[in-house]
């Protein structure tokens, strides 16, 4: 496998492997990694898609990407996915994939046509003082010694970030800035995370901080997630003849790794409660969705908390990749991201309005109209102020294609899900929908007289504990995530947000599809490039480069270097451009 900048490769079809007709293989898993892994044994390996199985716990299909519920007792979405254009797997998949909405489009063309005709943009980002707009919201509010840690970040490699959390290379000088504020809301960090996590989004996403203030480089679907991306892919798939076995844990893969090979020769499961197994043969792949930042979420109700559920028990996908792990190193260390869901959860909520006040007072807020059918919150608007860092999403309406007209679903999370509310004077975790509600509500501004009505009669709320949901930023060190192909693998590959592919981000639908990309590519060595993670910056690479030429011809230390960078070079220009020098 290798990797490409160029668009030279983007429109290849390479050659058939040989022998893949009598190949099958096996994927643990029908979340987006799984579910794209298919995708490109069928569309770039020219596998017989009656040859590819899918097996997946659940009874549906798209992992993370979810969405379901019905007008009458309230939608249902665990959260959105924020994408962009510079997403080079993501796009490379869609582009292959027919849309269910646009006839003789694929599912690219649908996204890109919806952007382009109404971009995203946020009205506001962040308020305070009960529905106020925050005053400074226009600013990143960054200090001089808050940027040079930003650099001297960018510029630290990896190896020197094991185990160190966002608190120990980030000061209180940024965590003050406007800037941390846009950025943890947007991507979900805490400052117990991981260090390393920080610095691949910096380098990733630098080209994202213009857009921190208004979040017009972000595009989104056109309805929730299962019904704008995982439908379409799946509907595809099984059109092709790929099959999906649902209601099948997969407990173990059995790996010989006897003469620094590693060779996968059987998947242990439970169907319908009964252990059973499939024997693997030696042409077979199989390819292992390791961990998930969704396992064990559990719903609540308007009038009942989400339970949190941290047990991990046979059956549950922790539990597979512990006893994946258990047989080599390489296959990583998984409790050091399930071993403390304190540090990995929040909760987020679904809110189905009953009646026009809510929707009124979301227009009145952001001065657009949730039904004109375009963009209204363009993401997250955060609320500065809120002890459980709350913050709130109206997606284009009808955000379901079964939503009736006049009602509007909206997404609300807090990050600090522990602490007691400001009007609500409980956690989250122990709150029931319509308190969750009026929370939220106080936050808009609603006279408190009325909060209490609207919150009971105006809305239908579903609480959701997500115990694992950022169980990717958890703090980590090199081999704590195997690689997508561990070294001496010839038929194992891992896929998914807990597979260590270099220099990309978890936490991104992009990363799914990257690793399914490497992973079909590596084991079948596939004869296209995978694309280049893209990276700002001038490209991260060069800015990399030049620091360490500075270092070792002038002997600089890091802060130096950083210096040096931003002095009257063309990465400079570049940085000040982004508002870091």
């Amino acid at each position: 496998m290798r990797y490409a900048h160029s668009n030279f490769e983007a429109f290849v079809r390479p050659e058939k492997p040989a022998g893949i007709d009598a190949r099958a293989a096996w994927i643990i898993g029908g979340g987006l990694g799984g579910m794209a892994a298919a995708a490109f044994l069928v569309r770039d390996a020219g596998m017989p898609p009656a040859r590819i199985t899918i097996l997946e716990a659940s009874g549906d299909n798209g992992g993370a990407l979810d969405g379901t519920g019905n007008a009458e007792t309230g939608w249902l979405i665990r959260g959105g996915r924020e994408m962009e254009e510079q997403f080079q797997c993501l796009w490379d998949l869609y582009r292959s994939i027919p849309s269910l909405e646009v006839p003789g489009a694929s599912v690219l063309d649908e996204f890109y046509r919806l952007n382009r005709a109404d971009p995203s943009s946020s009205p506001i980002r962040a308020m305070q003082e009960r529905g106020q707009p925050l005053p400074d919201r226009n600013s990143l509010t960054l200090t001089g010694k808050a940027r040079r840690e930003i650099l001297t970040l960018i510029l630290t490699d990896e190896d020197r970030l094991d185990g160190k959390t966002i608190s120990d290379v980030l000061s209180a000088d940024f965590m003050k800035s406007n800037f941390w504020l846009f950025w943890r809301s947007m991507f979900a960090f805490e400052t117990w995370h991981s260090a390393i996590e920080m610095k691949r989004y910096l380098a990733r996403f630098v080209h994202q901080i213009l857009g921190l203030k208004d979040l017009h480089t972000l595009k989104f679907t056109r309805f929730n997630q299962q019904e704008s991306l995982s439908k379409p892919l799946a509907t595809w798939l099984a059109g092709q003849g790929v099959v999906f076995r649902h209601g099948v844990r997969a407990t173990n893969v059995r790996i010989d790794t006897a003469g620094g090979r590693k060779v996968a020769t059987r998947i242990d499961l439970l169907e319908n409660g009964q252990p059973d197994g499939i024997d693997i043969k030696a042409d077979d792949l199989v390819f292992v969705t390791n961990g998930s930042m969704v396992e064990n979420s559990r719903w609540g109700d308007h009038h009942t908390p989400a339970p949190i559920e941290t047990g991990i028990a046979e059956g549950n996908i922790w539990q597979l990749w512990r006893n994946i792990a258990a047989q080599d190193p390489a296959f990583g260390r998984p409790d050091v991201f399930c071993g403390d869901t304190t540090k990995s959860r929040w909760e987020s909520a679904t809110l189905t309005t009953r009646d026009a006040r809510i929707p009124d007072l979301v227009h009145r807020v952001t001065g657009r109209d949730p039904f004109s059918g375009r963009t209204v919150t363009g993401g997250p608007i955060t609320i500065r102020d809120s002890a459980w860092l709350m913050s709130w999403v109206v997606s284009r309406q009808p955000h379901f294609k079964g939503q009736p007209e006049g009602q509007m679903v909206a997404w609300l999370y807090g990050l600090f899900s522990d602490v007691p509310g400001n009007y609500v004077k409980k956690p989250m975790q122990d709150c029931t929908g319509e308190e969750i509600t009026r929370e939220w509500l106080f936050h808009m501004g609603v006279p408190e007289d009325q909060i209490d009505d609207m919150a009971a009669t105006g809305a239908t709320t579903h609480p959701c504990m997500m115990p694992f949901i950022t169980a990717q930023f958890m703090p980590r060190a090199t081999g704590d995530r195997p690689k997508v192909v561990p070294e001496g693998s010839v038929n194992l590959a891992f896929l998914g947000q807990f597979a260590e592919t270099p220099r990309d981000t978890v936490f991104t639908t992009e990363y799914s599809v990257r690793t399914a990309m490497e992973a079909v590519y590596t084991l079948l060595d596939i004869d296209r490039a995978v694309p280049e993670v893209f990276g700002s910056v001038y490209d991260v690479r060069m800015l990399l480069q030049a620091a360490a030429e500075l270092r070792d011809a002038r002997k600089i230390p890091a802060s130096g270097v950083v210096r040096h960078l931003a002095d009257g070079t063309e990465i400079g220009d570049l940085l000040a451009r982004y508002g870091l020098i």
